[in-house]
This record gives structure tokens, sequence and C-alpha cells, in this order.
């Protein structure tokens, strides 16, 4: 900046003001403009040019005592404060903060959230959400370096180094918090962002309470146009805007951000500004009060002075300033407290909205020799003057190297010096200097000096997992990626490189406007010698270089440079021979030396080749050429084995010796032999009958499958595509596995893709799970393509089955077998005695052995013998049992040699090691068991004879995926078919494995409950086991985490050494419900004490003494105060037994244990409390919620903390057992979870808790209130919360009421506890459960031990006729209301009355049975009449006796409180001495197969469901015959009701109900004399075969699926065998109606409401539409609205309207559906369902306009998405209902639009066919089948055409479609093939 001359004099009288002024500075203050923050009164002033003019003026010395009082100092840190407002300009723009230049070379943040908080909310929601809003962008979008913009000094804190941080608000609710609506006026210019787009233009954040500012579109399109790129404004956005009018009272303001009025506007007093509100950024209209060396005061808007320092006068107007002179100013900043306001005069601020020049960054860093100073400020910098005459300024601390070394005079005006430009100050326009020794000295001071392949020194700051960041100079920091650490990869670069270390990098990349600088560390890059590639031109060809991989690809190498400069390797320059696989050569990040082939700068292409100097190899070529070509693609050949390469065999085929390859999967068709042969197959070995299955590039690859070998030699091997068919059967193998599916090679090279859907019979999860590369598979052809040459294969077992599975098994195991055959021969070829020895051993042999070793797995080791290195071990299955000690001598038997590891599996059972000698038969089938498995085979004993035979583990070669639970596992039964019956050379019987129906599980030992499930070893524990360490109890170490574990941390300490943290060594305190373990972090360094050290073979924590100490893992802890204090503990516990250990726990006692795991199997939590104590919780002691119990997974967590209680400990294992929920004494009154264990019908449950205890539930105790199926909801296995009564019988007695269980619920208690006769009163009304119908009454439970009797005149106000209705009617178990007529307390008699009078309840017989009233004097007489008739029928039970036996229902015996004997009963009660109605002993058997079955009803454990129960007093439920056959006979069919439902009568033609048939018949019957006793035995025997006929009869009427039931009676029934059928209890309330019992179908319907499921939705719905109807025939309207707003508030509200609207209509009020269709429309109108019935409805009314119409309001109203299907609908309703025109004029318009919706064409296309002509439709179909749809689509129409013409037209209208569908194939073929 070029300097006013007024302020930095050349020469003249007017310097004299400094000198004096310098001595004065600190003598006076003016508080005018002193910031209270600041402790220096230093200002910025001119430094002398000498000392010579010291005589003064006495004028000039009053001037400038004057003067004095003026502070210019210019704004440093010190003086800014929070709350300060002022002017920035952006200077960087980063993703989530801008960088702000501010006045005076100070410069501040803005973090990303600091914008405004409708962007910061729309930060937040992207978070949420976790994916990009598409309507928010970056900062770097929204802002450009340049911009002007109003800040607010939101902190200044302090950093680390001690430097202030400046961070900076845009927020217009920061900025402009000091002004308010009422202050708002016409014309202020202010600053916003835009916080949201609306329809006619945006609102806008003005950040002023109470006022809405809104910026019209009009007023925003100029600048869209020019800033914006025609781009319409974004969230966020930075505005600068005019207020253009402000209405009510400034609670709205319309805004303008118009070029014109923004860059013309000034602030002026009518605005009424104050010095409060001030902003800065503001043009006002100034004159200059004073004007002075270090800059001026102005006065503006009348009231107002402010400053303006030297570096913002106008650079133009230096020097000619003078008093009043009137200028326009710019307000740069405004002091919150002093109210100090600095303003600038430079042009550039004088314009708002117009963005600052950008910067040229040339200069920067640019070291200048000899540069002067213009002036010196003491205490603030020095201002120096630049070639260009340009003005540049160093602040005082950069003016030397320290402040000791400080110098002021070598500052004085004219000195030179040397100094460096550092940055550039874009408010001041000014270069900012530093003549620090070591910035002028740094090599790179910024991005800008660094320069790609350069070589540069760093120090390492941090390590990371995505690499090193090192410190270049002060400024600069760069990243080396993990890949560039080193020439390899390393995996632990801490070991190498240490915080604080001086490396030498070279830079790859380095990108100065992002700050980026990517660097090296690898050593031959760094030291290389060769010419750098920096860019594509320095890439001449020849020239030779160093570079590295960046991708291997099958292809070739991707080699990269500097400056992201990248070449291509091909396949063939990679090396002089060829490389097949070139990733199994190179690898990413390998460092390499190039040459340059050819390179297109204009490109950026670059070719490159490994191949450095000329190959002598290639003089030869010519001649191996002649020689390669004896060998052809499908020969077969001999070949030599030369040398053994990473994945296969490098051979020379004979004779000629031509070198080829034989990968290690071609070896054999078995996967697992390939690896056993490329073992033992050595150089020189020979192989015959090799096929040759490809031949180019100089490569020859072979193969020695058999099944390919003779598929060749059969021909069966098709040479092309055009030999090749669907439907044949091809041999090939697995070339590459996809994810999509398997693509399968055949010799000749031709090769098909099975796709993943067709690879198998069972569900692909994975394909790499089904098949591996290399795998011999046969495949199917499903599908060839000639033309692609492509083909689909099948590889299911159940499309390539070659023959019979035996056979096949038989074949692959013999093949396999040999295989392994010849594998020993190759072994009894070595040298080694060790490998000679294993080649002739063989399963089967037995050996006498000596034991070595019995490992902790429970393996036995034997001694090696003779043969050195020998491995000969039993597994702990094959022990069998056996006590085993070390010497001991063993006799075993050879299971398997395993040739790879060199070990021999033998056993010592018993029946294996004596064999029985007994003939085998070939084909005789034998039970086995598996002892051994490999791969592809088992071996397994015969049970009878101990032999042992190997049978195939597949019966194919594609069959080699078996889920887990298919898989063979050793010790399970399996049935064997010999097919061979001696063993041969492999010492195996051969064998098949018959059907796996008959495997059978491996039988568990008893001692397998000592293998703890739960001794899981920690693998990264097992790895430190090998170090020894020095360590000792209490000492401290560091270390860092290596892995994190639910109850416990691995650590690596100092020399490898692995330890180990628990949980419960973490922290002091432990809140529950956290996990400790989480605290720390993968890597973290910890400083940890050693409190014990474990033995990884026995898990005991060993003493200090112990000899094997130094072998342990030692166990740490980091708790806080084991750091602290000396004393620690110790756990050494060699000497204690765990049991012991776990003693010191007392029941009831609290401890903090960690969640390990939840083991599903067990049902239990798994926890740890110390190291070396571990505890269960059983699932039941974890809550008392059952929906923590359903699901524990989701409210333990693995690690977590818990605190539980000590129940016991567990006597079978060293365990703790604990609770979650208290002590578990199960003492009384406690609340319990227990398991259902058994359901005992009538009687109640029985309940299980942990630890054995047993508990009853009576079926009084299940629920508060009674049902007439109270344990329907109980199975085996379900929790119930169970309330323990009494704790005096060995079994608990228990109670599962809910308002014992959960009290605090206070649910209705329907049925009251009776637990004695004292519980009773006179007069209450109790329910209970039929027990027997007695002679002298019918006897009630009315509680466990409580019984009460009703005398048959209480029983019923009717006299049946019949006897056996009271069987029929009051089966045991029956539910019924009684009331107590009297309590007789000594003889525990309760007298009860059933009749209708006394409860209010129905009859116990039904009304519509027509029984005649009881008469008065019946009473007495009748029981004598009765006990006289039973003497009289004893004869005739015996038959029933034995009928009953039949129907597997034993008779029961029911004690009766008075003293009459025993008579046997039926468990239904049959009364005794009546002869039973033959009816009534079939209906008894279907009550009692149906009684078990269960419809769901509400859980019994909380009385959350109670609404659902209301009123169950009156329910009645007990199970009942459906009336037709159907897959689940307790159910009868479901209904899904129409919605207008139509009653089969009007009120009008009801007729009486005729009684039935059957009763007048049977009550005839009952009318006959009684002469029994009269009659000869013949007559009896006849009379008993007819009435046995006629019993038969009557069953087979009443299993009749076709039976309609007859009678209320009957009804009731069938809704109580199946409650929930809505069809049942409507045909019940039509019953109902036919007889015009109006209530009673009222009744039904409610009873229906109440009783069916909740769950239920759809049956309640029907019954609710049913009484609907029913009110709508029957009813008032009132009575209608009451049930349609109870069924509203019930049901889906929806479909309630709909059914109601149908209901109308079909009863032709038109009037009422109408009104009802407009409330739905309010209501619903979001439910295009409902627009389309309204349409309907108006449509079959005639009202075709108010259709449309409807039609038009629905689009509307409806998402556009939404907007086809209603059309399409609507047109639909008008060809069925109204104009069929009108109805393809809406298809046609809609189609035009969507000519692609293939549904609404096939609609279409089904309206014409239903409504139009045969013209027509063949018409649309030849419009259809001309679009451009889908091939797939287009497939579909023409079927429909096709049908279509089949149906309708002649066989030549057929041909015709074909002709045009295949007329489209070829056209779509021919345009692919162009």
């Amino acid at each position: 900046m070029a300097t006013m001359e007024e302020s930095f004099p050349r020469g003249g009288t007017r310097k004299t003001h400094k000198s004096e002024k310098a001595f004065q500075y600190s003598v006076e203050h003016d508080n005018l403009f002193d910031i209270s923050t600041e402790e220096e009164s230093t200002k910025r002033k001119k430094n002398q040019k000498g000392p010579a003019q010291t005589k003064k003026l006495k004028i000039e010395k009053r001037e400038s005592s004057k003067f004095v009082r003026e502070k210019f100092e210019i704004l440093n840190k010190e003086s800014l404060c929070e709350g300060m407002r002022i002017l920035g300009c952006v200077k960087e723009v980063n993703e989530l903060d801008l960088v702000i230049s501010l006045p005076n070379g100070l410069q501040g943040v803005v973090q990303v959230t600091e914008i405004c908080d409708a962007y910061t909310e729309k930060l937040n929601e992207q978070v949420a959400q976790e994916e990009p809003l598409q309507d928010l962008v970056g900062l770097p979008e929204l802002f450009s370096p340049g911009m002007l913009v109003r800040c607010v000094v939101s902190s200044l804190s302090i950093t680390q180094r001690g430097k202030k941080n400046i961070k900076l608000s845009l927020n217009p609710k920061n900025v402009n918090k000091v002004l308010s609506a009422e202050a708002l006026k016409s014309g202020m210019l202010l600053t916003g962002t835009v916080s949201s787009l609306e329809d006619h233009g945006y609102l806008v954040d003005i950040g002023v309470g109470g006022a809405r500012a809104f910026l019209p579109l009009q007023k925003a399109q100029e600048y869209i146009r020019q800033k914006n790129k025609g781009a319409k404004l974004k969230v966020g956005q930075y505005l600068n805007c005019t207020i253009e009018e402000v209405k009510g009272n400034g609670g709205v303001v319309s805004l303008s951000i118009g070029h014109s009025e923004v860059s013309a506007a000034i602030a002026t007093e009518e605005q009424n500004w104050t010095h409060n509100n001030l902003l800065p950024g503001l043009v006002v209209k100034a004159q200059v009060q004073k004007v002075t060396p270090l800059g001026l005061t102005l006065k503006f808007l009348s009231f107002f002075t402010g400053l303006v320092d030297f570096m913002h006068l106008d650079p133009k107007k230096a020097g000619t300033y003078f008093s009043n002179q009137p200028v326009k100013a710019c307000v740069l900043c405004v002091h919150p407290q002093t109210r100090a306001v600095r303003l600038s005069l430079r042009p550039i601020f004088l314009h708002p909205g117009r963005p600052l020049p950008r910067l040229s960054c040339q200069q920067l860093g640019a070291v200048l020799d000899d540069v002067p100073v213009q002036d010196f400020f003491p205490n603030i910098g020095a201002t120096f003057r630049l070639k260009d005459g340009a003005l540049a300024y160093a602040w005082l601390s950069h003016l030397s190297n320290s402040k000791k070394l400080f110098k002021p005079e070598t500052f004085k005006p004219g000195n030179t010096h040397k100094c460096r430009i550092i940055d550039y100050s874009q408010m001041d326009e000014l270069a900012l200097l530093s003549l620090r020794t070591s910035i002028i000295e740094a090599q790179f001071l910024w991005y800008h000096d660094i320069k790609p392949g350069v070589l540069v020194k760093g120090t390492v700051l941090t390590i990371k997992p995505y690499g090193i960041l090192v410190k270049v100079s002060k400024q600069v920091r760069g990243l080396v990626p993990p890949m560039h650490l080193a020439d390899i990869l390393m995996k632990n670069p801490e070991k190498k490189y240490h915080i604080g270390d001086e490396v030498k990098c070279r830079v790859l990349l380095c990108n100065p406007e992002a700050k980026k600088l990517i660097m090296t560390l690898k050593k031959t890059l760094v030291e290389s010698k060769l010419p750098a590639i920096t860019c594509y031109a320095d890439a001449k060809p020849g020239l030779q270089t160093h570079g590295f991989i960046l991708r291997v690809k099958d292809y070739g190498c991707i080699v990269k440079f500097y400056n992201d400069v990248q070449g291509l390797v091909p396949k063939h320059e990679l090396s002089a021979e060829y490389v097949p696989d070139p990733e199994s050569v190179f690898y990413t990040g390998q460092v390499v030396k190039v040459v340059v082939l050819s390179c297109e700068p204009s490109k950026e292409r670059m070719l490159l080749s490994f191949k450095l100097s000329s190959d002598p190899k290639k003089e030869c070529a010519g001649h191996s050429q002649k020689k390669r070509r004896v060998i052809n693609a499908g020969q077969l050949v001999d070949v030599k084995v030369l040398e053994k390469a990473k994945d296969g065999l490098k051979v020379a085929v004979l004779p000629h010796n031509i070198p080829a390859f034989l990968p290690t999967p071609h070896l054999s068709d078995h996967v697992a032999n390939g690896p056993l042969l490329y073992h033992w197959l050595q150089a020189g070995d020979t192989l015959h009958r090799v096929l040759c299955l490809s031949e180019h590039d100089e490569h020859v690859l072979l193969c020695r499958k058999p099944a390919l070998v003779s598929a060749v030699e059969g021909g069966q091997d098709p040479k092309s595509f055009s030999e090749i068919h669907p439907g044949m059967l091809l041999i090939g193998f697995v070339k590459s596995i996809k994810d999509y599916g398997v693509f399968v090679q055949f010799p000749s090279g031709l090769s098909g893709l099975a796709p993943k859907a067709i690879m198998s019979d069972k569900f692909v999860t994975s394909t790499s799970d089904h098949f591996v590369e290399g795998q011999t598979v046969v495949a199917k052809v499903t599908n060839v393509d000639e033309e692609k040459q492509r083909m689909l294969l099948s590889l299911r077992l159940s499309d390539c089955t070659l023959g019979d599975l035996a056979t096949t098994s038989l074949l692959l195991l013999t093949q396999c077998l040999e295989e392994r055959q010849g594998i020993r021969s190759l072994m009894s070829n070595r040298d080694s005695v060790l490998i000679q020895t294993l080649a002739e051993m063989t399963p089967g042999m037995l050996l006498d052995l000596e034991v070595q070793e019995v490992l902790e797995d429970g393996c036995v080791l034997f001694s090696e013998g003779p043969v050195p290195g020998l491995v000969l071990r039993a597994s702990r299955y094959h022990r069998a049992g056996q006590e085993v000690e070390s010497g001991q001598k063993k006799k075993v038997v050879i299971l398997s040699i395993d040739m790879l590891k060199l070990e021999v599996h033998v056993s010592l059972c018993h029946d294996l090691v004596n064999r029985k000698a007994k003939k085998l038969k070939k084909g005789s089938e034998h039970q086995a068991i598996v002892q051994h498995l490999e791969e592809s085979f088992a071996v397994a004993s015969l049970v009878e004879t101990g032999h042992l035979a190997a049978f195939s583990l597949t019966s194919h070669l594609n069959d080699t995926f078996h889920f887990d639970s298919e898989k063979l596992q050793v010790g399970q039964g399996v049935s064997l078919t010999l097919e061979t019956t001696e063993p041969g050379v492999t010492g195996l019987l051969l064998a098949v494995e018959g059907p796996a129906a008959k495997r059978t599980m491996r039988k568990t030992r008893k001692d397998s409950e000592t293998v703890d499930e739960d001794e899981e070893v920690d693998p990264a524990l097992v790895v430190g086991t090998i170090k020894k360490h020095t360590l000792s109890i209490g000492d401290v170490v560091t270390g860092t985490v290596k892995s994190i574990k639910p109850a416990h941390v691995v650590v690596t300490l100092e020399d490898g050494i692995i330890g180990c943290i628990h949980a419960s060594h973490i922290l002091d305190d432990v809140p529950v419900g956290t996990a400790p373990t989480s605290k720390l972090k993968v890597g973290k360094k910890i400083t940890a004490r050693v409190i014990g050290g474990r033995d990884m073979k026995t898990f005991k924590f060993l003493p200090i003494s112990h000899p094997r100490f130094i072998r342990t893992i030692p166990e740490l802890s980091v708790r806080p105060s084991e750091l602290e204090k000396d004393g620690h503990t110790a756990l050494n516990t060699h000497s204690v037994s765990p049991l012991e250990k776990i003693k010191q726990y007392q029941a009831g006692q609290t401890v903090t244990c960690f969640l390990k795991k939840y083991n599903v199997v067990k049902k239990w939590l798994e926890v740890e409390i110390a190291p070396d104590i571990r505890g269960r919780i059983p699932l039941l002691l974890t809550s008392l919620s059952f929906k923590v119990l359903k699901h524990p997974d989701k409210k333990f967590r693995i690690g977590q903390a818990l605190k539980a209680t000590v129940v016991g400990p567990d006597s079978s294992k060293a365990f703790l057992c604990l609770s979650l929920i208290g002590p578990h004494k199960l003492e009384k009154g406690e609340v319990a979870m227990g398991r259902v264990v058994k359901v005992t019908p009538k009687e109640g449950l029985t309940v299980s808790f942990p630890f054995g205890k047993i508990g009853r539930v009576s079926i009084f105790h299940v629920s508060d209130s009674y049902s007439e199926t109270p344990l329907e909801d109980f199975t085996p296995q379900k929790i119930v919360r169970c309330y323990v009564l009494s704790t005096t019988d060995p079994e608990l007695t228990l109670s599962l009421r809910s308002s014992r269980t959960n009290p605090e619920t206070k649910s209705k208690i329907a049925d009251p506890e009776i637990n004695s006769i004292q519980d009773i009163e006179k007069g209450q009304l109790l329910r209970g459960y039929v027990k027997a119908v007695q002679p002298s009454g019918v006897l009630l439970s009315l509680g466990p031990s409580v019984m009460g009797l009703a005398q048959y005149p209480h029983v019923s106000q009717y006299s049946p006729a019949k006897s056996t209705l009271y069987d029929k009617h009051l089966p045991e178990g029956k539910l019924l209301t009684a009331k107590v007529l009297s309590v007789n307390h000594r003889g525990d008699l309760v007298e009860l009355s059933f009749l209708p009078r006394d409860t209010g309840k129905p009859d116990v017989f039904p009304a519509s049975l027509g029984l005649p009233l009881r008469k008065q004097d019946e009473r007495e007489t009748g029981a004598e009449e009765r006990d006289h008739r039973g003497e009289e029928k004893k004869g005739k039970r015996k038959s029933q006796k034995r009928k009953e036996k039949s129907n597997g229902q034993g008779p029961e015996e029911v004690q009766l409180p008075s003293k009459e004997k025993k008579v046997p009963q039926k468990p239904q009660a049959k009364k005794p001495g009546k002869r039973p109605h033959p009816e009534s002993g079939s209906e008894q058997e279907h009550v009692n197969k149906k009684q078990k079955k269960a419809a769901p009803s509400e859980e019994d454990d909380s009385g959350v469901e109670v609404y659902y129960r209301e009123g169950e007093e009156e329910m009645e439920e007990p199970s009942v015959p459906p009336r037709k056959k159907h897959p689940r006979p307790a159910e009868a069919p479901r209904l899904q009701l129409s919605s207008g439902f139509v009653w089969d009568v009007r009120l009008d033609s009801l007729t009486p109900a005729l009684p039935p048939h059957r009763e007048s018949s049977d009550s005839e019957e009952e009318e006959k004399p009684e002469q029994a006793t009269k009659k000869s035995k013949k007559e009896r025997e006849l009379e008993k075969q007819k009435a046995e006929k006629e019993l038969a009869r009557i069953e087979e009427a009443l299993m009749d699926p076709g039976r309609q039931p007859e009678s209320a009676d009957d009804f009731d029934r069938l809704v109580l065998s199946s409650p929930n059928s809505s069809i049942l209890w409507v045909q019940y309330m039509a019953f109902h109606l036919q007889a015009t019992e109006i209530e009673k179908a009222r009744a039904v319907a409610e009873r229906a409401l109440k009783t069916i499921s909740f769950r239920e939705e759809q049956e309640k719905l029907n019954v609710w539409v049913a009484l609907l109807n029913l009110e709508n025939m029957y009813g008032s309207q009132e009575s209608l609205t009451k049930v349609f707003e109870r069924a509203v508030q019930y049901n889906e509200p929806l479909k309630v309207f709909l059914h109601l609207a149908d209901i109308y209509t079909k009863s032709e009020k038109f009037q009422e559906a109408g009104e009802l269709y407009n409330r739905m429309l309010k209501r619903f109108r979001q439910e295009k369902a409902v627009w389309i019935k309204y349409g309907a409805f108006l449509l079959r009314r005639g009202q075709a306009g108010a259709s449309h119409r409807v039609m038009q309001r629905a689009l509307e109203c409806l998402p556009k998405k939404e907007h086809v299907d209603v059309i399409a609908k609507f047109a639909q309703l008008e060809f069925q209902l109204g104009d069929a025109e009108r109805a393809k004029a809406i298809f046609e318009n809609t189609l035009s639009t969507y000519p692609k919706r293939t549904d609404v064409w096939s609609v279409y296309i089904d309206m014409i066919i239903k409504h139009g002509s045969q013209k027509e439709v063949r018409d649309i179909f030849e419009r259809v089948i001309h679009l451009s749809l889908a091939p797939k689509r287009m497939k579909f129409f023409f079927k429909r055409y096709l049908d279509y013409e089949k149906q309708h037209g002649t066989e030549k209208d057929v041909q015709a479609v074909k002709a045009k569908a295949l007329e489209y194939v070829e056209a779509k073929s021919s345009v692919l093939e162009d």
C-alpha cells in the first residue's frame, strides 16, 4: 500500500510532532479509545529519521500534547474482546471452517456451525440420517475467497503454545442481536442468510428477534443471474440485503439484494443508528475532524466520532486530507464496551456487496534483500517499502529472533534489512514480513515452496493407523501413508519410528490450495539416484527410473511415480518368463525399477516395462516354437516334474521337454488329494496320461483329473458351441467363483456360467461355500447362445445325476483310496525312515505302544518307539474313557495316517482293538460308529465285529456342500452296506452309507459335564505363552492394548509379552450397566500393576515362587487404587481349589459381575466376578419382566457390569449361582419366575424353578377371572410369574393371579380367592367349576378345597324329561355362576342355587329346548324318583363302561363330600344311574378331544390387557366340535365378510322356529311305558341291539360335516369350540333374528365382541359390521350411531366408515351414504380408496358429472405418485358403470403421458376385452406390441395376445400373432448385433 505523505513525510517541519509524542506516550492516557482489555499504552507511530530535529516551537508542543490524547493504536489480539463486531474478508474456505482476514493483519476462524441456525439444523439432520442431504451444500459452494462478511468475536482462546485463537461467528443472531424489530427502518443495509426456500421467494434469517424477513423472488432474480450463475439460493447462503419495506412495527420485513441498491446503500440519520447497534460494513458520510500523522478522526451521523488508522487511508489521497473535509467511510469495527469505532476510507470498502480482489501468491515466501524501513512503531512493529513501491508490515515479534536480541535503533527509517514475505493481509492490502533468521532460512516456509520429487527433512509428530504425520516446517505438515513407511509393508511402525525422530522423506504429491502433502519413507525411493518423473512430459522412452506398484491386475501392474503420474506394465512386460498370475508375484507398494516404453502426455498414458535389458533367450525362441507345435489342446501326454511353483508343478512334456504347468487342483478329481500329490511328487517323477488343456502365448496348461481325461478319451467333449445342446451333461472344472455364480470350463476350452439360483438344490448363501476353484464338476447345459458364445449351466444334483448314487459313491471312494495308495508308493521311495514307516502303516493295523503324555484336552500322545519323529495320538474320544498314565503300555488300532502332518491317529477303544473274527457278506447291512473323518470319506467301525470300513461322504462330484446339521460327527451311528468283505491293501472294507434317517446321535458321556464349554481360551493369550518373562507380583508395567474381549483386555507389554486385565480390575467403582472394558481402546498405552500369573495349562494363578511362574500370563490391574498404593492384592490361589474359593461367598451377598456370554442352549448368563471366579445366572433369575426373558440379548450386553445376589454355589462345578432379582429363597409371599412342566386338565399346572424346586397351581389360581378353558394358554416350557402361597408341603402352592403377582396394577378381581368355607358368605354370588352331577344335586368346586351343592330344584327352573340333559349341559369343568343360599360351617356344607332369579344369568338349560317349567309339587318327589330309577338301570351301565374304554376315556372316581359310596364317573360326570342318551355320548367324545386345543387368549401374567376381559363373568367359552371337517378341527372356518352382510330375513317375513324332529322322536322314546323288568332275556337283547343301532345313527348324524345347527344350544356349543370364528357368531345372530329375538341377537353380538381374542381384528370387525347391519335394519338412527361410534373407537376407522357406507347404499339410504362419504373425504383425504369408493357410488346413482368432479378433487388432494392409479381406477369404474367412450378417453390420455406403464395397459386391455368389440381388442393389442418396452414386458403382452386369439380367433389369427412375435425377436437381435 502506498502511504499518504502526511502520515509518512520525507522531511519538513511536520515531523516535529512525532518526536515529542514519543516522549509522552507513557505519560498521558485518553480513555476515549483506550480499550479496557489492553495492558499496554503503546501507540502506532512513525519513527524518527534522526535525533537532529530536537528543537520544537511552542505551538507545535501544544498541538502535539493535544494530539497525544488521540490513540491511534492499530488492532491487535489484546485489543479484541468477545462480542466485538468487526468486518472481515474470507481468506480460505475449508469443508468445516472459514479462515477470515481481519483488519491490521489479524486472522480468525468461523466454524461450520456458526454460519446460521438453519444450516446447523441441516447439518444435524444429515449426521442423524448418515447420508448426504440433497439441499445441503458445503461451505466451498456458499463462500468464496474475497467475500466481505460481518462477524462477531465469539471467543478468544489460548492455544497450548500460548497463542491467542480468534473464533468468530457469522450467525445473524449474533451479529444483528444489537438490533430490535422496532429499530428496523427502510433503506438499512443488513446481512443475513437464507433459511428456507418458499414458493414465492426466500425466508432470510437476519437474526432480529420478532422480525420475519422475506426476499421476494423477483428481487432476487438479478443476483441469481449475475452472481449465482442462475442457480437458486441455497440454505446458509450469505447475503447483503437492503430493507425495502417494514410492516407491522418491524414484524415483517421485505428485502432486496439487487446490486445497485446494495452498493449504493448509505447509513443515514433517519435510520436512527446508535452506538449500541452500529454495525461493521455500513457506509457513512463523514467529516474529517482531525488530521494526525497516524491517521484521522472522523465525525459521522451527526454524533459519532471514529478513528481511521494509517493502514486504512485512501492511498491515492494520502497527505491531502484536511479538517472538515467531507468523505465517505466504511465502519470496520465497533467495540461493545468502549464503543470505539474504527473506519476505513479505502475505496474498495465503500461499495457494499463487492468482493475484495483475489491475491496472487507468487511472491508469498520470497526472500527479499535490502528492504528499507519506512517507519517504526515502538511495541507494535515497523513498515517497510518494497521495490514496487508497495508498503509492507512486520509485527514486532517478527523483527528479531527473540525479545532479548531486539534492538530498536536498527529500525530507523532508511535502514535496510533482509526479510521474507510470510503472508498477505487482504483487509489492509499489505504484505506481512518476517526478519527472523529461522523463517528466512527455512527451506520450505509454506506448501507453495514444496515441489513433488524433492527430498525434505522433518520430525515425526504422531503415528496413527492412517500413517505418520511429519512436521516439515512451522507451517507445513505432511503425511506418510502406511504403504510408504518402508520398502515392505510394516505391521508395527511404532517399533521403527518414534515421536520426535528426524526423518528424510521424498515428496510424492503437494497441493498447496488444499494444504495437502504426501511423502514416502521408502528407502529405495528416498535414496534413488535415477531421475524422478513428476509429469508425463518427463517420461521419455528409454528412461529408467524407480516407482512403486499401485495396483496388481490380471492384465499387468500399474506403477505410480510423483505428482500422481502413473503408467502400465502390461503382462508380457512383467518378466522375461511368462507370469501366469501377476498377483502371486507382485504386491501393492513394491518398489520397482522400470524403463519407459512410450508416453502420450496429452492423454496421460504411459507404457512401461520391467525388462530392463535385452533378453538372450529370444534367440532360441524360434527353435522352441517348432517344438511347442507338437502339443495340441486335448492331447494326452506324459510329463516329468521339473520343480514346484507356488500353486502347481512346473513340468516338461516328454519326449521334447517342452515346458508346461500343472496346477495343484488339476492333480486329482478329489479336492483333498491335490495338495497331497503336490507335496509328495518331487523333481524327476513322471506322470502318465496328462491332458493338455490349453496352449497359447508360449504357455501350456495341463490337467491330470481322471474324470476329464476319460471324458476326452470317450469323445464326450464338444469342441464348439454348435455341438452343445440344452440337456447335455458335461464334465468340467470350476474356473472362477463370483458372487452371482460359478464359471465352469470344459477340456476343449469352452466355458459356461452356473448362476447362483441353479448351482445347488440347497439354498446358496455364499457361492464360495459350495465350490472351490479347480474342482471337478458335472454340469447340465440349460441354455445355449451360439451367437454370443455363451451357455448357462446347472450344477444341481437333481439335474446332474450320473446314475445310481450308491454306485457313484463307491466309485469316488475307490478312486480316492487308489490315489492315496499311489501317494504311499511315492512316500516309500523316500530315504527317511519315518516316511517309509508311515507308508507301510495302514488303517486297522494293531500296535503295542507306550503312553508318553496325557494332554490338557484329554488327548493321549504315545512315544515314538524306534522311529524318531513319529507322532501317534489318540483323541479324547478315542481314549474311550480309560485311565492312562505316562509309561503305561497300551494296545491301539490305527484309524488313519495324516500324510501332510505326518501324524498317526489311533484308538484305544476296546471293541476296535479286540476285533471279532466273523465272516462278512457282501451287500449285508451293518450298524457302524464313525471313528474318523477325512474331507471326502469317513472311517467307521462295525458294531458287531469292530472291523474298520470306509465310506464316501459324497455321492457325486458336485456334492460338496453340507449344512452343519447334515455333517457327520465322530461317535455318530450310521447304517452301512458292505461292498467288499476283505480289507485289501488299504486296510479298510469299502461300504456305502444307508439313508441319513438311519443315523443316530453320539451318546453323551457322563463325564462330559466336566468338560466346561466356557473354558474357551482367548487365542490372543495363547501366543504369549511361549515367551518367558521376569515380572513379579507388584511390578508396574506399561503396554499397549492389543484386543478387547467381553470380560478381559489383552495387553502387549514390552518384549512382546502378552498380559491380561480382567474387567474387575479396570475401575475402582464400576457403575452398573456399563462395560469397563469399553473404557480401554485398542492401541491405547496403559500403565498397570502385575497382580498374578495364570498358568496356561491349568488356568490357575501360580505363586511367584513356582518354577513355572516365568511362563505364566501376567494378570494385570489398572485400577487407580491399585496403582497408587504400595500395598497391592495378589492372586495367589494355587493352593485353593475353585470350590473352596466359591465358599467364601454367602447366600444373599451382593457381588458385581461381568457378562461373558448368554448360553442359549443351557439358558443361563455366564458371568465372571473376578479373574478366577465365575458364575452363572439362570435365565429365570435375570428378571421379572417377560419382555426381558423373551429377548435377554436385548437387555444384557456382553461385557456389561451387573449387580447380582449370590444364591449359592453350584455343587457340580466351581461356579457361583447368582440372581439379578434378589435372593431366590421361594418363601411364602415371594414372587418368582417359573417354567410350566405339566398341564393337568381340570386340575392345574405343575411349575418348576431353578435348582429343582417344584410347585403346583390350582385352576382357581390361574387368573383373577375364571374362564371355561382356564388352562388353554399354558403349554410346557412357558414362563410364568408365580406368587408363593404356601411352602408347608414338599411341593410349593402357587398362584398366577395378577392381583398376587402384580398387586400394584390393582386389576379388577372378577372371582375372589376362596381358600376355606370361612371365605363364603350367605347371599354371595360366586363362580365355580362343575365337579360332578350327583343323585342329590350338582357339585360345584368353588376353590381348591371348597365345594358347594345345588339340589335339583335349585339347578334349573325347567324340569327336563330326560336326566341325560344334566350330563349334557353340565359337563365336568363347566363354569357356572351360583348364589350361596346357606353356609353350614360345622358340617362344611355350602348350599347353592343356579336359578336365573338368584344369579341374574341365563338358565343352565337353553329356552330353545322347549322344556316344561318345574312344578312346585315336583320338588319333593323328584329326588326319590331319581334314586329309584337309578337302581333300576344299574345293569345298563356296563355297556357304557365298555364304550368309555374304547373311546380312551377310562372312568374316574369322584370323592363326594357326603358319605355316599364312590361312583364311577366319566370325566364329564354322567349322572349316576342314568343310561346316557346316545347323542350325549358322542357329544362328550368330541368335547374331550377338543378341550386340549385352545384358541389364543390374553396372557395371564399382567393386568395390562384388562379391558379386553370386561364382562368375562357373562362369557361362556367351553370347547365344542365344529360343524365341518377342517384341517384344524378346533376352529370353524374364518369369515371374510363382505361389507354389505345381508340378513336372510326381514322383520315382516320372520316365521317361528319349528322344533327339531329328533327331539320329538326322543321324547316319544322316553314316553314308552316302563316295562323293562318284565321283558324276557331275548327281548332285552333285541332292545339293546336296537338302542345301539340308534346310538350309531345319531353319532353318524352328529359327525356329518354338513349338519346345520338347529338350536341356540347347538350354536352355543359351536361358538365355545371356536370362540374366534365370526361366521358362527353371525349365524347365531341370524338364528335369533329368525325368531324375532332382536335383543338376544344384540346380546350375542356383544358376547362375541367380548369373547373373540383382541388379536383377531378382522373377526371382530366382521361382528361389528353384522351389528351395524342389525341396527340399520331393526334399530333406530340413535342406536346405529352409538354402535358406529363404538366401532370406530375399537377398529381401524376407515374400514368401519367404508362398511357403513356400503350398508347404507345396499339398504338404499342414499342421502345418509352421501353425507357419510363427505365426512370421510374430510377425514381421510389422503386415502385413495375413499375417493374411488365415492366415485363408484356416484356413478351407480347415475351422477356422472359429480363423479368427474370427485376425480379432479382427488387429484388435487392425493400425492402425485398416486395419480396414475386413481385415474386408472376411475376409468375402470366408467367402463363398468358409466360411459365407455369417456373411459377410453381417460385411458388414452393417461397412456399418452405414461406410455410405459404396463400395469395401466394391462387394465385397459382387460376392460376392452370385457366391454369392447373384437376389432377394438385387436387394435389395442396391435398398438401395444409395437411399443418399445423391455423384452420381458413385451413377452407378457405377446402371450396375452396369443391367449386371446386362441380363445376368440381362428388358427390363422393365432399364426399371425406368432409371426409378429418372431418378427419382434429378430428385429431386437439385429439391433443388438449392430
